[in-house]
């Protein structure tokens, strides 16, 4: 009987579970979005679409808050085709990505296309700047998404390489030494990690300019707890070398 009333009682405090179409595509804004979205700081949410746009290649593409959909590029695949994988926000608030194939580089080995595929980048109001374009010896086939790491960009392509089974590679695109935190939010009282390069010898961390006692765990890592006074913002560590900022603010949960 009280497991029933505990039952009936969660099922009367949940929130109704909603589900509403924000869109639908029609091929001239963009076709088959295979990836999943990124949030930007911005508030909006980003993504791609495999096909569709101006020239049926692929887009890249805005959606706000009050669900209005922005085509910010449309791929013709000398500068990219089909772009499966999810964006990624770097630091300096630019989108970053990958296409499948495409490019001014060599016919894949496999045949998929003409073009091994390319890395790129794009600001949020729609400017796009070819980063790399793969040649088999170094890639090919790039279905795996980027990710920021304290020290570069790094993604993984599907073939190529020496011996035609895929690579891992570095993408130096300029931007400066950051740390990150492990998770992204938490409430006074929790511990939270701060990752980055470097950090033997941190002399502070501070959670959006309040003082917070931590541990060089180790080069890599500091540990640390949210303290009363700590509100949402970045994260700061400073080292002999300098101070690095996280790339994302942190927020205090209430």
């Amino acid at each position: 009987m009280i497991a029933a009333i505990s039952m009936m009682l969660a099922a009367i405090a949940a929130p109704a579970q909603v589900f509403r179409s924000l869109l639908g595509f029609d091929n001239a804004d963009g076709a088959y979005p295979y990836a999943g979205l990124v949030q930007g700081i911005d508030g909006n949410l980003y993504g791609t679409s495999q096909e569709g746009g101006t020239q049926s290649d692929g887009t890249v593409f805005k959606i706000t808050s009050d669900d209005a959909l922005t085509t910010l590029y449309s791929f013709c695949f000398s500068d990219g085709f089909t772009p499966e994988a999810p964006l990624i926000q770097g630091s300096d608030g630019n989108l970053y990505g990958t296409t499948v194939a495409g490019g001014t580089g060599p016919k894949c080995s496999a045949g998929f296309a003409d073009g091994c595929g390319t890395v790129f980048k794009i600001v949020p109001g729609g400017a796009r700047t070819t980063l790399h374009n793969f040649e088999n010896t170094d890639g090919e086939i790039v279905y795996g998404g980027l990710v920021q790491a304290t020290s570069g960009t790094y993604g993984i392509p599907f073939g190529g390489g020496l011996d035609g089974y895929g690579t891992i590679f570095s993408e130096a695109v300029g931007l400066g030494p950051f740390v990150t935190t492990l998770p992204t939010s938490r409430k006074v009282g929790q511990r939270v990690a701060i990752l980055g390069n470097n950090l033997t010898g941190a002399t502070s961390a501070s959670f959006n300019g309040t003082a917070a006692r931590f541990t060089v765990v180790s080069s890599s890592e500091i540990t640390t707890t949210v303290l009363n006074g700590a509100t949402t913002g970045k994260v700061q560590v400073t080292k002999p070398t300098g101070t690095l900022s996280s790339n994302v603010p942190f927020r205090v949960r209430t």
